[in-house]
């Protein structure tokens, strides 16, 4: 076998590794292509694009953007933004401190399929391509025209595998496959982004605010979308955006920002997040809103089993169930046996108290399990209260949980005179019951993220880290690991209760079936784990967007029917294979999952 090979320095070498792009077009063009067709897109927005206004929306106002024109002019005055800083334009270097060209293609594809996809739906809502106005044209081709000037931008190829003259077809047909994945991947790979540039104190904190408004913007506008249409640009538009600033570094100088200043951005998240009512106009989202953090409180508990002790909980919901009717049993509903109206602070603790000592009866006999069979073993546990709660009503049992029909007609909470059931006036604004106990519930949250985190930072934390790593090493080390689960358990069931004690005042009504493992309305157990690994385990800010992103999605994609768990299976089939260790990761989960990525220089101690 003769070998041919040819050296380093020479013109045919430079030549093949030379970096060009996927289509055939000179940088210069291509890069002023791209520009062109994002400002072009742009400006295709203030143009009508159909001429009734049948579509939702109304894309029929010159001069005015609407509806799914807004977030096709997101994308492309993201996408200039990020054209312009590619030419060095002074003041635009700090948007892309990884490089440009990742953040201009995903940037492109944002403002392409945002558009297109608006596009199709004029048409085939109306009736074919005969309903859209010239600006409708206009807006698919700059868009076309955009991306491909992007896709064009040179980039370094990887070389194929050499091919073996005696492999099947189908082995050749892989090695094709898997190149040009290999391609694609190298396509919108990145560099590391620069190191965050030393600024005074104050101009840091003013840039977490902007952050934190600009996520505050963004979710009050996911939320508000009114029609499926508007929905799905929003995902298509806000998830590409996202991964192009994320290509660019934004976000990784914004987490090493707010690492600097923890308190300050944890305070800041809170502000905003209490802001969210006053920008409603009714009650209507602010009852998602309260929704949204009971579920997010929940699967924060969840996160200590789960995320900081390893121990898989496939029953969780059960200790919400469990505060939640013993809020109930003690909060004067007429349906309670018991006859007595606790205040709120007493009905808490009840709940709380309730559900912490299920944990340790559940967790004592149970947590000598270990993997597998303990998964099973809470899972029976889940079930088992729902089929106890459903028979304790009379005739099956004794009569305490009013069997299927549930403990109704829970009243308000009045706290000091302040009755949540009713509309208060706030400097001008009209806070209706929902917003209430979303305040309430913004509380409680604050509570569980406080424990969280002293818990996560302390001793018994360390332990909990330990204990998940390795639990043969961690019991060679001295720590006691049935005592160190048991806590976790307890600590976990214990902040599931709380969350229940306001739930069962929000829903009026507590039943068996809002606690189930697996159904298409959450909290159930399945998709509280989901929200854990979705947002990343071991996290504070993970299991709250993940819960608030697997809570927000289905209730907007209720038009998908019986085909909406399939969306949301395919949707956490493709996380786990394109970012396993969730949307926000600890270092350490990412380095166990990307090999290839820098070490970091110290890690804290529950690995974040």
């Amino acid at each position: 076998m003769t070998t041919q090979t040819t050296a380093p320095g020479t013109p045919g070498a430079r030549e093949a590794d030379a970096p060009t792009g996927l289509l055939p077009l000179p940088e210069k063009a291509a890069r002023a292509l791209a520009l062109g067709g994002s400002v072009l897109t742009a400006l295709s927005t203030f143009l009508a694009w159909t001429w009734t206004a049948d579509f939702p929306g109304d894309l029929t106002v010159y001069g005015y953007p609407g509806g799914l024109q807004v977030l096709v002019l997101v994308g492309a005055l993201l996408a200039t933004l990020i054209a312009l800083a590619s030419y060095g334009v002074k003041g635009l270097r700090p948007l892309v401190p990884a490089g440009a060209d990742p953040a201009l293609r995903l940037a492109t594809l944002a403002a392409f399929a945002t558009s297109w996809y608006t596009v199709l739906a004029i048409s085939a809502d109306l009736g074919g391509l005969v309903n859209l106005e010239p600006g409708g044209f206009l807006v698919a081709l700059t868009s076309l025209a955009a991306l491909a000037g992007a896709l064009a931008l040179p980039f370094r190829r990887p070389e194929p595998d050499p091919a073996d003259p005696d492999d099947t077809g189908w082995a050749k047909t892989r090695q094709r496959l898997a190149h040009a994945w290999a391609t694609t991947k190298a396509l919108f790979a990145a560099d590391s982004p620069r190191p965050v540039p030393a600024l005074p104190s104050y101009a840091e904190i003013l840039i977490i605010v902007g952050v934190l408004a600009l996520g505050l913007a963004v979710f009050t506008y996911g939320i508000g979308t009114e029609y499926d249409e508007q929905f799905i640009g929003f995902l298509i538009t806000a998830g590409l955006g996202f991964a192009a600033l994320n290509k660019a570094g934004l976000i990784t100088h914004a987490s090493q920002l707010t690492a600097r200043h923890q308190n300050i951005t944890i305070c800041g998240a809170f502000v905003a997040a209490a802001l969210f009512p006053f920008t409603q106009t009714d009650d209507q989202y602010a009852t998602l809103g309260v929704y949204i953090l009971i579920f997010a409180t929940v699967a924060l508990g969840l996160n200590i089993v789960v995320g900081l002790a390893g121990l898989l909980d496939l029953g969780y919901v059960a200790f919400l169930g469990v505060g939640a009717y013993a809020a109930a049993l003690v909060s004067g509903s007429p349906s309670s046996p018991f006859g007595v109206h606790f205040p709120f602070w007493a009905a808490v603790l009840a709940g709380a108290a309730a559900s912490l000592v299920f944990g340790v009866l559940i967790g004592a006999p149970t947590l000598r399990l270990r993997g597998d069979y303990l998964a099973i073993v809470t899972l029976g546990f889940g079930e088992i209260f729902r089929i106890t709660a459903n028979n304790l009503d009379g005739t099956s049992g004794p009569d305490i949980t009013n069997g299927s029909n549930g403990v109704s007609s829970i009243p308000n909470l009045d706290v000091l005179g302040f009755d949540f059931g009713t509309q208060h006036d706030l400097g001008g604004f009209t806070i209706g019951r929902f917003a209430n106990y979303f305040f309430l519930m913004l509380v409680i949250t604050a509570v569980v993220v406080l424990v969280f985190r002293r818990s996560g930072n302390s001793r018994i934390g360390r332990a909990w880290v330990a204990i998940r790593e390795d639990e043969t090493a961690a019991l060679a080390m001295g720590i006691n690991g049935f005592r160190v689960k048991l806590i976790a358990f307890a600590v976990g069931a214990c902040l599931a209760g709380l969350a229940g004690t306001v739930q069962a005042h929000v829903t009026y009504t507590v039943t068996p079936e809002q606690y189930l493992f697996a159904g298409p309305i959450p909290p159930n157990s399945a998709f509280l784990l989901a929200a854990v690994v979705l947002g990343g385990m071991g996290t504070i800010s993970g299991p709250l967007i993940g819960a608030a992103l697997l809570f927000l999605i289905p209730n907007k994609l209720q038009f998908l029917g019986n085909y909406q768990l399939f969306a949301f299976g395919v949707a956490l089939i493709l996380l786990m294979r394109f970012r396993p260790e969730g949307l926000i990761p600890n270092r350490r989960r990412r380095l166990e999952f990307h090999e290839d990525a820098e070490a970091p220089t110290l890690l804290t101690k529950a690995g974040a």
